[in-house]
């Protein structure tokens, strides 16, 4: 234990009154001329008040800086109350005096051999504090001695320092070897001391971008043994450190988790919370059991302040969404109080539509239509979109949704009505001709819809359903009257809407449509609804039963989105559980810059150079802008996929010249080359139903062949009478620039009904083709596309995800010196990182991974062992695409460890998460 600091409260009392609020008293005239002679006083309890009028005046913001050396003379005191003051005093004016504060360097290092461990604390504090360069020249004596210093309560404050001074000066840290005491402090015999030491190695590992947190077996068992007798945050640095330690097996894992259970039961709630993670991390190694979470500590956790409930109901979204059977039956516990603030209400009924069931759909009904009743605007209306997503969710249950939704439009209150057409319009979408039988109550109630989003639903569905309703034109003239006052949606709905009907009804609102038409074409100036308008027309006047195909064709059924995030994203905020990222659902790289740290010129692919501890994000937030300036589209696709009616098959377009043979174009100037002989087949992928293309099943995927980029197409004939002989393809817009080089596809012979056929179809750049990729954003790896078929004339359409590694091209691998020399080049902020498990055995072995690598022209450059980390080894990749963009990537592997890291660097950063991602799937590959 730490001595008291006795003189400390000793000192108070002396200086009387029991109250420093006096000191905060607005200064007179001339006052820092008296309190220059006060601190020059001989008397103590007059120099003690003194430095705290001084302060004072320094926290509300008042300059004070005159009495610098007036305050520093008063440094050389045994008072451990002054001592205290005046180092704070020198802590925040030291960077605007930097020469005045040498001064104090002699009186740091003096208190640093203090017989008072208080002291000598103190003075390895306030040196770490002040961030004057000079100043850590004269911090490192005294930090050494401090990190073995006898007393705890020293050694615990020296760690914390060490990580104060590695912000300033990592190279010196290193050269000191403070990073390793660090390590054998973990051991220390005080649980406060391995806490602190924990915590200073986290906090270096997040500044240096490198994970120099290394936990062995003894290691392991000091951290488990410390948690039972430390402090509650130091408990939360500890179970931190354990959720990013990866057990060796299941046995390991369970003997941790036996050990960190108890945590659950913490009064503090951060400790739970971390607890809950470092379970949550172990769940996979151990097959996923649940027991070890219980319900009760994460309920329990709502009945802590407001704010606390917010921050554990968003921690809980992420538990659920990953997790869902460890709070499948406390969804009562999820019900919102009369006296809850709203950020509350709309956090717990995120949750009350996550876990609801068919077995409690009931009582959740109950629940939510008592909310509809609230007073708050913006909870009732969420809450009646919760009733939305639950028919969405739970189709069995969707009839009795729609019955209570129709219960509150009976209540004829306007904000409750417009809601509830809003999600009715979803359920539409969910459930095609399965309850339209309501839509008369919606009619009845449309004079009461005055918002854009309502008006826009109930337009749709008097559209889409215009066949069922007796007066749908007349209904529709009602919103035209108002035509160019509404809002821009309600416009490209009223637009679509007339079209439909048209379609649906030409002899009688032949008249209407035409009105639209012009009111969109001629009387817009919204580039959108002109679009759109000049589509339709183009389509009626040219080919109606093309129109008909692409306005009144099947929509695809809107899925449930409960579990909205999407599942590597849902991975990485699990991961960050008890930090900011699960609060706001959001990767750190996305709201935190981390510090670039400038690498040792003389680094040769060592740990220095390259980023080791993994922060897992499929999004990159750095800003990027794309520089290639596209000009129009030019032939070989570059139409609209809406063009598709009017396709025949004689009038495919020529394939696009390109420069350096056939594969990609050059966008950055760049040709393609030859590919290895035994080319890897594409990943094929189901990207078209039968009931979406004529009892057609499309599989695609991507890759090259002799430096040609091809999309494999296999046609299944699942129920079609008649055979595909000859399809017509188009390609969208995308961010790679493809477009077909020939836009037929023959299949000889036909493919008749249960028959399969094959195509490759070759790819070329087109610069037209090439879609902008919005700044700041990663390349969308989406290719959409259209084909008809030339024999039914029935266009479908689909989107497939290309693989880049298709555009890898064989001159790919850098030579050592240039991959270094890029490496260190390239800002830390245009780095991806992420963490790939359960990967086969043969993908554990860089050997076998270069091998596979090198057959899609990814090129090993270097590879080294991790120093200090047994069965730890890196290897070093390079690889080029055929338009010149140069990827770098770092693999970590591990010994026993069926996982490997990923760090990623590129200048070509919007595409860096497609070329990560290119990674991820060969490693996985079987």
């Amino acid at each position: 234990m730490a001595p008291k600091d006795s003189s400390s409260s000793s000192s108070a009392a002396a200086s009387g009154g029991g109250s420093d609020s006096r000191f905060f008293t607005t200064q007179k005239k001339g006052e820092m001329h008296e309190l220059r002679l006060e601190l020059h006083s001989t008397d103590r309890t007059t120099k003690v008040d003194a430095v705290k009028k001084v302060i004072a005046s320094m926290t509300v913001g008042k300059d004070v800086s005159g009495l610098f050396t007036d305050v520093l003379n008063c440094v050389q005191t045994g008072n451990i109350e002054l001592k205290k003051l005046v180092y704070l005093y020198l802590i925040n004016y030291a960077k605007s005096q930097p020469e005045l504060t040498l001064l104090a360097v002699n009186t740091f290092v003096k208190d640093a051999s203090d017989p008072n461990p208080l002291i000598r604390a103190l003075a390895v504090r306030t040196m770490g504090c002040i961030r004057v360069d000079r100043i850590t020249e004269y911090l490192c004596e005294p930090l050494g001695r401090a990190l073995r210093d006898e007393d705890p309560y020293v050694r615990k404050t020296a760690a914390v320092c060490v990580a104060k001074l590695y912000d300033i000066a990592p190279d010196l840290v290193q050269e000191r070897g403070f990073i390793e005491t660090l390590h054998d402090l973990i051991s220390d015999s005080n649980p406060s001391v391995v806490a602190n030491g924990v915590a200073a190695l986290s906090e270096i590992s997040e500044t240096s971008g490198r994970d120099v947190m290394r936990i062995s077996a003894s290691v392991l068992q000091k951290l488990l043994a410390a948690l039972n007798e430390c402090t509650e945050w130091g408990q939360v640095f500890i179970l931190d450190s354990l959720a990013k330690y990866t057990p060796a097996e299941a046995r390991e894992a369970e003997g941790i988790v036996e050990r960190v259970t108890p945590r659950l039961q913490h009064a503090n709630s951060a400790v739970v919370i971390s607890a809950v993670k470092v379970i949550l991390s172990y769940m996979d190694v151990m097959g996923g059991n649940n027991e070890n979470i219980r319900a009760p500590p994460l309920v329990t956790l709502l009945n802590s302040e407001p704010e606390i409930q917010y921050v554990a109901l968003r921690n809980i979204n992420l538990i659920v969404q990953k997790r869902p059977g460890i709070l499948e039956n406390e969804i009562k516990v999820f019900f919102c109080k009369y006296n809850d603030p709203i950020y509350v209400k709309m956090e717990k009924l995120e949750i009350i539509i996550k876990l609801v069931t068919e077995r409690n759909i009931d009582q959740v009904l109950l629940e939510l239509k008592e909310y509809a009743t609230e007073v708050d605007v913006d909870f009732v209306r969420r809450s009646v979109s919760a009733i939305g997503r639950c028919a969405v969710k739970l189709e069995r249950a969707a009839e009795r949704c729609i019955g209570v939704l129709l219960e509150l439009i009976q209540t004829k209150v306007n904000y409750v009505v417009q809601e509830s057409v809003i999600v009715i319009k979803d359920v539409f979408r969910r459930y095609p001709n399965r309850y339209e039988s309501i839509i008369a109550t919606l009619c009845d109630n449309l004079d009461t819809l005055d918002e854009p989003q309502a008006k826009a639903s109930m337009i749709w569905i008097i559209g889409e359903y215009a066949e069922r309703i007796d007066n749908a034109d007349e209904l529709l003239d009602t919103f035209l009257e108002t035509f160019e006052e509404e809002d821009p949606a309600v416009q490209l709905q009223l637009l679509t809407a007339t079209v439909k009907c048209f379609l649906k009804n030409p002899e009688e609102t032949q008249d209407m449509v035409q009105r639209v038409l012009d009111l969109a074409t001629e009387e817009s100036d919204n580039p959108d609804l002109r679009d759109r308008g000049f589509i339709y027309w183009r389509l009626l006047s040219t080919d109606p039963e093309a129109a008909k195909l692409v306005v009144l064709g099947d929509k695809p059924v809107i899925e449930d989105d409960t579990y909205k995030l999407e599942p590597n994203l849902l991975n990485v905020l699990v991961g960050q559980i008890a930090t900011l990222s699960s609060i706001y659902h959001k990767p750190p790289e996305a709201f935190v810059v981390r510090a670039k740290r400038v690498p040792n010129s003389d680094d040769d692919l060592g740990v220095g150079d390259v980023g080791e501890e993994i922060e897992e994000g499929d999004e990159d937030e750095e800003d990027y802008e794309d520089e290639n300036d596209v000009n129009g589209g030019g032939a070989g696709g570059g139409g609209d996929l809406l063009d598709m009616g009017g396709l025949s098959i004689n009038n495919n377009a020529a394939p696009v010249a390109t420069t350096g043979g056939g594969g990609m174009g050059d966008i950055f100037g760049a040709a393609p080359s030859p590919a290895p002989a035994n080319e890897p087949e594409a990943r094929m992928a189901k990207v078209c139903a039968p009931e979406k293309s004529g009892g057609i099943e499309l599989w695609a995927g991507f890759r090259q062949v002799n430096g040609a980029v091809k999309l494999e197409i296999d046609v299944r004939n699942i129920s079609s009478n008649v055979p595909v002989s000859n399809l017509a393809i188009q390609l969208n817009k995308n961010a790679f620039g493809l477009s077909p080089a020939n836009q037929q596809i023959t299949f000889d012979p036909p493919v008749p009904m249960g028959g399969q056929g094959k195509h490759a179809l070759e790819l070329v750049n087109n610069p037209g083709m090439l879609g902008a990729v919005p700044a700041g954003q990663p390349a969308s790896p989406q290719i959409q596309v259209a084909i008809k078929n030339m024999t039914t004339g029935l266009v479908f359409y689909f989107a497939a995800n290309f693989a880049l590694e298709a555009l890898f091209s064989a001159d790919g691998a850098l030579e050592r010196a240039a991959f270094i020399e890029s490496w260190k080049s390239i800002d830390d902020k245009k780095e991806l990182y992420g963490t790939v498990g359960d990967l086969p055995p043969a993908s554990t072995d860089i050997d076998g991974v270069s091998a596979r690598f090198a057959r899609h022209r990814i090129f090993l450059i270097a590879r080294r062992p991790v120093p200090n980390a047994e069965g730890q080894e890196v290897a070093y990749f390079s690889m080029r695409t055929t338009t010149g963009m140069v990827f770098m990537a770092e693999l970590t592997f591990k010994q026993g460890v069926n996982a490997a890291k990923v760090c990623l660097k590129t200048e070509n950063i919007a595409y860096g998460v497609q070329a990560k991602v290119a990674l991820e799937n060969l490693l996985r590959a079987q």
